[in-house]
């Protein structure tokens, strides 16, 4: 029996240290050599110091930043550590909302968030701007850190009267954030949400 069991038994710790120690190490070590800014993390420094990651959003809600799309993501609750509620970008815990085009929650909550968009944004609404669908609607990880050139343009009225900035800057620094599609032919055009904000800042 265990002359039988000892050939199983050694090529299940011998694979498990190849599998489970030796290729993750070797594959961590060649990114950290090859890519090291992709592999720790693809920070943005400010002054030397972490401010976020190209790959993670943030939730701004300030009047004078471009604002992120919804999050579905969850975290616990900080009265009650045992329950958990909304905690949006919360990186520990990627999550879509998996709610179908039926379903009665998304409909509520995308309604919501139409109402909200509008109110946060009226010299927009005045304008006659249609609201981007990607302002209302969550991302297949809860963590997506760009939103459409459309999502960015419609918040540019807000924006330039927060920071008493004409329009046209504005829209001119969304037209050299823009990100084209890979090769031209994979994905759509995208902003990555934190740079954006932060070339904002940067304006005189």
């Amino acid at each position: 029996m265990l002359r039988e069991l000892r050939p199983a038994l050694v090529l299940f710790l011998f694979f498990s240290v190849l599998t489970g120690v030796i290729y993750p190490l070797a594959v961590t070590g060649v990114a950290g050599v090859l890519f090291p800014r992709q592999a720790g993390g693809s920070l943005v420094l400010v002054d030397g110091k972490p401010v976020g990651s190209e790959l993670i959003g943030q939730n701004f809600t300030s009047p004078r930043y471009f604002h992120p799309r919804p999050s579905a993501t969850s975290g616990p609750d900080p009265v009650d550590a045992s329950k958990s509620g909304p905690l949006p970008y919360n990186a520990a815990a990627s999550v879509g909302s998996n709610l179908g085009p039926t379903s009665k929650s998304l409909v509520d909550r995308v309604t919501a968030s139409v109402a909200a968009l509008r109110a946060e944004n009226p010299e927009a609404v005045r304008k006659g701007l249609a609201i981007p669908v990607d302002l209302v609607t969550t991302s297949g990880s809860g963590l997506d850190p760009d939103i459409s050139p459309e999502g960015a343009r419609f918040q540019v009225p807000r924006i330039a009267a927060a920071r008493s900035i004409p329009e046209e800057r504005i829209h001119d620094l969304i037209l050299r954030m823009t990100q084209a599609p890979v090769a031209g032919i994979l994905g759509e055009a995208r902003i990555n949400v934190l740079r954006l904000n932060l070339a904002l800042d940067a304006m005189k």
